[in-house]
């Protein structure tokens, strides 16, 4: 018993200096092959306490999900890394859902719920609403799906009709006897949170996907420490944790450096009309979208260059270059559609060899998820 709490929390703490790694762009690379030999070690210690009732199954099972994965992660470009982690948060959904629903199912004779019961039945509610979202964000960040928030009459009215249901089937699937209607019940359980997860986050516009993923990242965790509770597994409870806290937190920031509410968010809301000078009144008041790649600030120490208004712009832009000492570069969004990042990196490279100083300025939110421009640009 004590080396097994030893070796889990060996397994945790793995995990833990990954994350930590995760702060600056040279450590997070080593930060990631950190975390992931932590997940392997984990993978190994519950196959070993538990064992398994059909190997080539597993075998086969497993080798086709890695090779899958691998697939689609070299095929993604930079471009689609904002839809592939979107996914990925929604196929953990999608494991918590299942974990669950086979949980709550294995035994439906039992005299009264038990706590692990419930923490399945959370998980399966919290799973299918985090896969769905999910699924609706990597759409709109493959620009499958529009990218303008879609707001449907009386949209709070059906979301609350939805909560309502689930929590009256989830009270049902507690008290049924019947496997058969236990069965039936959770099917209703999972598509009432698929439509509520899709409702979420259709309006959710483009420029506010960095908050949504975050979020999403913090529900995934929290299906899977519940779906840990629910199997009596605490690398699973430890790592859900992990990932819902870190989610969370980012959550938070990212509604700071939009200068935002989570609830206006979330709930498609504009802010008030802004004070005279300002952008129109009925102009939405999510972060714009960046019209260049990489917008370029700079302090010359001469006297500005008085330029006409039919020069080159290009031409303008190199004398400036050339007359700055102190340079500062904005990427955003633009830069990740253009797929400038290797232009923009050698721009500040040939700049730092004349000399001069060069810095990059990253808003929290730029791009579509969170540490986007920094992934671009690393």
């Amino acid at each position: 018993m004590v080396s097994g709490l030893l070796v889990d929390l060996l397994v945790i703490a793995l995990l833990l200096a990954g994350v930590w790694q995760f702060r600056t762009p040279p450590g997070a690379r080593r930060g990631n092959w950190t975390a992931a030999v932590a997940l392997v070690v984990a993978t190994v210690v519950v196959l070993w306490r538990h064992g398994l009732e059909s190997v080539p199954l597993v075998v086969i099972v497993g080798l086709l999900g890695i090779g899958l994965g691998v697939w689609v992660a070299l095929r993604a470009t930079m471009l689609q890394i904002p839809a592939l982690v979107a996914f990925q948060h929604g196929m953990g959904g999608a494991a918590a859902l299942l974990v669950s629903f086979v949980e709550l199912t294995r035994d439906a004779t039992k005299a009264a719920i038990t706590p692990p019961e419930v923490a399945a039945l959370l998980g399966l509610i919290v799973g299918a609403g985090t896969f769905s979202g999910s699924l609706i964000a990597a759409g709109k960040l493959d620009r499958r799906l529009p990218q303008t928030p879609v707001s449907l009459p009386r949209h709070d009215a059906m979301l609350l009709c939805l909560a309502l249901l689930v929590v009256a089937a989830g009270i049902v699937a507690a008290l049924a006897k019947d496997i058969a209607l236990l069965s039936t019940v959770l099917v209703a359980v999972v598509a009432l949170s698929i439509a509520i997860g899709a409702l979420f986050a259709i309006r959710i516009g483009g420029a506010d996907m960095p908050v949504l993923i975050s979020f999403l990242n913090a529900t995934a965790g929290v299906a899977a420490a519940l779906c840990g509770v629910a199997i009596g597994n605490r690398l699973l409870i430890a790592c859900g944790a992990t990932v819902a806290a870190s989610g969370s937190i980012l959550t938070h920031v990212m509604c700071r450096g939009m200068n935002r509410g989570l609830t206006s968010i979330f709930a498609g809301t504009r802010t008030s009309a802004p004070p005279a000078g300002a952008a129109p009144a009925g102009a939405s008041h999510s972060r714009p979208e960046p019209a260049a790649p990489a917008p370029v600030s700079v302090k010359t120490s001469a006297a500005p260059t008085d330029f006409s208004s039919n020069g080159d712009p290009y031409n303008h832009a190199a004398t400036l270059l050339r007359e700055a000492r102190r340079i500062i570069i904005i990427p955003g969004y633009g830069m990740a559609l253009a797929e400038a990042q290797e232009g923009v990196v050698k721009l500040a490279e040939q700049l730092l060899e004349q000399g001069k100083s060069v810095k990059f300025a990253v808003h929290p939110v730029a791009g579509r998820m969170p540490g986007h421009m920094h992934v671009l640009l690393a």
